[in-house]
């Protein structure tokens, strides 16, 4: 058995391999490099997984996977070769079928059969008669024209035989309408024979088998939920996958809770409910993120607000009333048991239309200023104007800084400091 070929597993050779992977497998790439045993054989002499050694095989010493195919070249020109998934002959099938074929198209040997010139050039009349079936089916139909134009016909039926026609003709039939299932698929629900159905497709459904491989060739590196890879499978998980993680994802659909929170309470792994999450569900992330998602298409996360859907959640009901209302920050935050500052900051991030908003309003006297100083100001203020009360005291009872009250003050309510003048002035006088 050969290591499979995706067409793309060149482009990792060169990322480098951990050395307890090398020494691992160290034994299996000598074996394959020196003989001419299969991968499975060579799995198990070195107790190492087949698909394990075939992963490793066609990602670092894709080189001697090609020397097998009798492709000759370095490592870095293997990364560049990629292997039909409809393999022709190799040049070394070709070389030992060579002369037997030829006395097959040839009228020299046409009284004998085709088992008969095998064994006249020393090989096995099956390996001839599979040979002459995937590769030459032209020269076993020119054989019987001519035997039997010569009278020499043996008179056995050619072709697909009736009882191989009809135990194969669902799962050929299921094949020709879904082009999602494989042929081991395929022969599983048809209870036949899954090496039994893949020569007989190849024997006798060439166009089939064709149209296939062109339709994988396409879906080549797509990785489009629902649809076909390169590989023939469907790109979906699988069902006892997302068995373990339905609950997980509804909660994850329908709270604001944190994955961290959903994983632990539906008992499932962190590492691998994240994992899930952003293989098969990217456009729940990016809809709790709230930025736009294409199937196939990578998501912009530099755009993502970045905030907990539970702190979204803590914020939504002030946030309705700030935007409905002309009421102050700080009001609406102690209406809802919020700290007004980290309120503010929140807006700030996440709102900025209306934090903006917020921010500023225009005094009766038509001055715009920041909302958060009026707040802080407004009563020391109203005692400035009205009482002879000094911007010191006020801002010692009130706990200002007064170089900052006092610079508010004359920036933004120069009037208030004649109208407090002229109190203490007629205070003086009254005493």
């Amino acid at each position: 058995m050969n290591a499979p070929d995706n067409g793309h597993n060149g482009n990792t050779s060169f990322q480098g391999v951990r050395p307890e992977t090398e020494e691992k497998y160290r034994q299996a790439i000598e074996l394959y490099r020196t003989t001419r045993l299969s991968c499975v054989e060579i799995s198990r002499t070195c107790k190492v997984t087949v698909s394990g050694f075939q992963c490793y095989l066609s990602q670092y010493h894709r080189d001697l996977l090609l020397a097998r195919y009798d492709i000759i070249c370095s490592k870095e020109e293997a990364r560049h070769i990629k292997l039909s998934q409809l393999r022709g002959q190799l040049p070394a099938t070709r070389a030992k079928y060579k002369d037997a074929i030829e006395a097959c198209g040839g009228l020299d040997y046409i009284e004998y059969n085709v088992s008969q010139i095998a064994r006249q050039f020393g090989l096995e009349g099956t390996n001839l008669g599979r040979q002459l079936r995937t590769h030459y089916p032209e020269i076993i139909k020119w054989r019987e024209k001519v035997r039997e134009r010569l009278g020499i016909s043996d008179n056995l039926p050619r072709g697909t035989r009736r009882i191989c026609k009809e135990q194969y003709a669902e799962a050929v039939k299921l094949l020709r309408g879904n082009l999602y299932i494989t042929v081991q698929e395929a022969a599983a629900t048809c209870g036949v024979s899954y090496t039994g159905l893949e020569q007989h497709l190849l024997f006798y459904h060439k166009e089939l088998v064709k149209q296939r491989i062109k339709i994988r060739e396409k879906a080549l590196r797509r990785t489009r939920k629902g649809e076909i890879t390169g590989r023939g499978t469907v790109h979906a998980p699988l069902s006892k996958t997302v068995e373990k993680y339905t609950e997980a994802v509804h909660l994850y659909r329908t709270t604001p809770m944190s994955m961290a929170k959903i994983a632990k309470k539906t008992g499932v792994s962190k590492k691998g409910f994240y994992e899930y999450l952003h293989r098969w569900h990217m456009d729940l992330i990016c809809q709790r993120r709230n930025i736009p998602y294409e199937e196939g298409v990578p998501a912009d996360f530099t755009k993502a607000r970045k905030y907990h859907p539970s702190t979204r959640a803590k914020y939504a009901d002030a946030i309705r009333k700030l935007k409905e209302s002309e009421l102050p920050t700080a009001q609406v935050a102690a209406e809802y048991g919020l700290q007004p500052e980290a309120f503010r900051n929140y807006l700030k991030e996440h709102e900025p239309e209306l934090y903006a908003r917020q921010g500023m309003i225009r005094t009766a006297n038509g001055n715009i200023v920041s909302r958060r100083s009026m707040e802080k100001y407004e009563e020391a203020i109203h005692l400035y104007g009205t009482t002879t009360e000094s911007v010191k005291s006020l801002a010692r009872r009130f706990g200002f800084n007064d170089c900052s009250f006092d610079q508010f003050i004359k920036r933004h309510f120069p009037e208030l400091i004649e109208q407090h003048r002229k109190l203490v002035l007629q205070m003086k006088k009254t005493d």
